[in-house]
């Protein structure tokens, strides 16, 4: 189906058995944990769901998974980008087969690339499938910054490039891509302590690992910001902001997956070599969690 992303979406965590493998289960149980808190949108293999830590297989069986279970309740955007052109078609053809209904594409990573042949990438696997594209922004992991004129040509240039995720943490790069190319391309801001900033702003919809902890809240926020209630959507992130804060400032994986046992949804440990979180940052949480009077996750 043809869809136009909007509000909050989350960036789905990989749950794992206590032997190392996908639990789908408990994947299937975080899928609802967001759908039920009201989100928009879900997002499967993206950087919260570990996929570089994934076998090819893997990452399959959490498309599958996501797209089976989601069951058309709300869009399911894909994140199939690769070290190589050839692996991205590939996942990215598997996720159009499933039923995805967006593609993300991180840039590739390891070999440092020129823009050329970063956005070469982008319109050879764009070419390549008829769903639409978002691309991913993270130069951090990628180290190439897709910045907003580039970013502009290319949802001008090719027709499916239709979003960019931006988690370059520069807000100042977000409300160009937002005032400057809203016309060509649809900008989604991907860092979670800019949540109220970047719908503020005007950016259509915010992607957030840590809607998998606060799913309901987060859409408040977002909820309260387009009604043009902006004392509701400060209040609302006042009280969760420390909360995703602490997240975003631990090791953010282990973060994410400690305190969904907080709130009574195990999901497992994070796929070696990253290792759980720090019994200081687990206490911080764990205390954040309480404040906010969080009702443990239904299992």
């Amino acid at each position: 189906m043809t869809v136009q992303l909007t509000g909050v979406l989350t960036a789905l965590a990989t749950p794992f058995t206590d032997d190392g493998q996908i639990d789908v289960p408990k994947l299937r149980l975080l899928v609802d944990r967001s759908i039920d808190g009201g989100v928009d949108g879900v997002v499967a293999c993206g950087s919260t769901g570990e996929f570089a830590a994934l076998t090819q297989a893997e990452r399959r069986l959490v498309v599958e998974t996501v797209v089976e279970h989601t069951a058309g309740r709300v869009p399911v955007v894909t994140q199939t980008g690769a070290t190589s052109t050839a692996e991205a078609i590939q996942n990215s053809l598997h996720a159009q087969e499933c039923g995805a209904d967006v593609l993300m594409l991180i840039a590739p990573y390891y070999e440092p690339l020129s823009m050329a042949e970063t956005t070469g990438y982008f319109r050879t696997v764009a070419e390549a499938v008829e769903l639409p594209v978002m691309l991913y922004n993270y130069p951090f992991a990628t180290g190439v910054n897709l910045d907003a004129e580039t970013v502009g040509r290319l949802g001008r240039e090719v027709e499916n490039i239709r979003y960019i995720k931006d988690s370059s943490g520069d807000m100042g790069q977000a409300t160009q891509l937002i005032h400057h190319h809203s016309g060509d391309i649809s900008t989604i801001v991907g860092s979670d302590t800019l949540i109220l900033a970047a719908l503020t702003e005007g950016a259509p919809a915010v992607m957030a690992g840590t809607a998998n902890l606060v799913p309901q809240e987060i859409v408040a926020v977002q909820r309260a910001v387009a009604a043009g209630d902006h004392v509701k959507a400060r209040t609302e992130w006042n009280r969760i902001y420390p909360l995703i804060d602490a997240v975003l400032s631990a090791p953010y994986v282990p973060a994410v997956k400690a305190a969904l046992e907080l709130l009574g949804q195990p999901i497992g440990k994070p796929r070696p070599p990253v290792a759980d979180l720090d019994a200081a940052s687990v206490n911080r949480i764990e205390k954040l969690v309480a404040e906010l009077q969080l009702e443990p996750a239904s299992t």
